[in-house]
């Protein structure tokens, strides 16, 4: 009928910042995470989880003032914070500047989760988050401990817990979208991680394999 089209389907950019902006990407992770946790005779809400980040490099298009320098690790680009439960599912994410602290971003992340999952009473997290962060962890009733590497081990060793959230920045790494940040801006980059999370355990559900973009 003439003059009914409104215009131009909407393009996957414009789906993904809907959905960002409804809660969609946190409420189909949130749902498959507890079919996981229940899957695996677990509770479906957790009462520990892990905290840390990983920062990332960006393409061209990212605006430079979304953008930072990671001095410890020497990457220019974006940070990823991250809090997982004691199996690697993600309760939360949190994207900035590379350049913004640890344990700034990781009190906001803490507060919402402390909000949205109020049986999590443990935490545990690397010797970046300390101090304030641990102060701040208490008045939201959660006991942060950081777990500190043995400075006498050389060579790379799984550290106690933290290596879970390690292992969840390794599934992440492994699709294409979360590798480098494309996203213009950081909103829309904290829906990669739920969308690579969505794929891993609906695909954990049913048994399927991972699919990897390595090696295309």
């Amino acid at each position: 009928m003439a003059g009914s089209c409104s215009g131009p389907p909407a393009g996957p950019a414009v789906y993904i910042a809907r959905w960002k902006r409804d809660g969609v990407f946190a409420q189909l992770t949130g749902l498959l995470r507890d079919l996981v946790r229940g899957q695996e005779g677990h509770r479906a809400q957790p009462s520990a989880c892990i905290i840390d980040s990983q920062s990332v490099k960006t393409t061209v298009d990212v605006p430079t003032a979304g953008q930072g320098t990671d001095a410890g690790k020497k990457i220019a680009g974006r940070k990823r914070h991250i809090i997982t439960d004691t199996l690697g599912l993600l309760p939360a994410v949190l994207v900035t500047a590379a350049s913004v602290p640890d344990g700034t971003a990781g009190m906001q992340l803490l507060t919402g989760v402390a909000a949205a999952h109020p049986t999590i009473t443990k935490a545990w997290a690397d010797t970046a988050y300390r101090n304030k962060v641990i102060d701040h962890a208490a008045t939201l009733g959660i006991d942060l401990e950081p777990v500190r590497r043995d400075p006498a081990t050389k060579g790379f060793v799984p550290l106690p817990r933290r290596w879970v959230v390690e292992r969840t920045f390794g599934w992440l790494m492994s699709h294409r979208r979360p590798a480098r940040d494309y996203e213009t801006l950081p909103t829309r980059s904290e829906a990669m991680p739920h969308a690579a999370m969505i794929n891993l355990t609906s695909r954990r559900l049913t048994g399927e394999a991972t699919v990897t973009w390595r090696g295309t």
